[in-house]
């Protein structure tokens, strides 16, 4: 009888689970206050040396592809799944949470909302582009865009939360 019981109620916990986890996951999008921006900056920085890493063993593997495809689909989908992370942190941690909306009649602070708008978006397009190439020129654009988000950025929120 007690195993009967058990089989309803494991299955009402995973059902929990299953719609829980991403309400946890994304508690990100709850105005809780605490934000750690430099540290957002680095894993940015982090997953573009990664992906990086990723193309230059995607094309050393490419030499002989038959023997290394399965590092190849590896590598490509670690690129992939890095490059995502970059843009996830940009639009809903950056874009979405702390880049707020500036009104046009204060002109410096709109002049630099819209400047770290759109380094943001710069951003994310060589975020994709390093998604569909394994040309390095996207890993060194979106490199030189997040050191001037960087500098454009945190010249005013160094340590503020």
């Amino acid at each position: 009888m007690n195993k009967i019981r058990q089989k309803p109620m494991l299955v009402v916990f995973l059902f929990a689970v299953i719609v829980i986890t991403p309400l946890v996951y994304s508690h990100c999008q709850i105005p809780c206050g605490i934000y750690d921006d430099p540290a957002r900056l680095a894993a940015i920085a982090e997953n573009t040396t990664t992906v990086e890493k990723a193309m230059k063993l995607i094309e050393e593997l490419s030499a002989d592809p038959k023997k290394n495809m399965n590092q190849i689909v590896r590598w490509v989908n670690v690129k992939e799944q890095h490059a995502d992370d970059t843009a996830h942190i940009i639009s809903y941690y950056f874009m979405a949470q702390r880049i707020k909306p500036v009104n046009k009649s204060d002109s410096a602070g709109y002049e630099k909302y819209v400047k770290q708008l759109t380094l943001l978006h710069e951003m994310l397009v060589y975020s994709m582009k390093t998604k569909q190439t394994t040309d390095f020129a996207n890993v060194e654009k979106l490199r030189s865009l997040l050191a001037e988000f960087r500098s454009e950025y945190l010249g005013e929120h160094s340590h503020s939360h």
